[in-house]
């Protein structure tokens, strides 16, 4: 399975009315860690996934990621993945948190 890119606010809305288990990742395009734990996201993503995946650039769609910092109660932080299941995170991390291992582990 692929990843699909957000870019709105209407687009993030659709995936919350879904109810669907799904991962999200936040990626600043200007920072090295970020683009390392994008990189193990990939890496995941290429080799199994559970659950459809989403991803934005934060500076493309900084509002999308406010709301989503606010719609779920966590922190923004990027980079950053959350996993989401009946409408609530089950899991998140950020920096070197963000590996294929971990996201072997987290992701069900």
């Amino acid at each position: 399975m692929s990843m699909t890119k957000i870019d709105t606010m209407e687009q993030f809305e659709e995936i919350l009315a879904s109810k669907e288990p799904y991962i999200l990742f936040k990626h600043s395009t200007t920072c090295p860690i970020s683009h390392g734990g994008f990189t193990a996201f990939q890496e995941y993503l290429g080799e199994e996934q559970a659950v459809p995946a989403y991803y934005l650039y934060v500076q493309d769609a900084r509002p999308v990621s406010n709301r989503i910092a606010e719609y779920f109660g966590i922190k923004h932080e990027s980079p950053q993945v959350l996993y989401i299941k009946d409408g609530k995170v089950l899991w998140h991390a950020s920096h070197w948190n963000i590996t294929k291992q971990a996201l072997k582990e987290n992701v069900k």
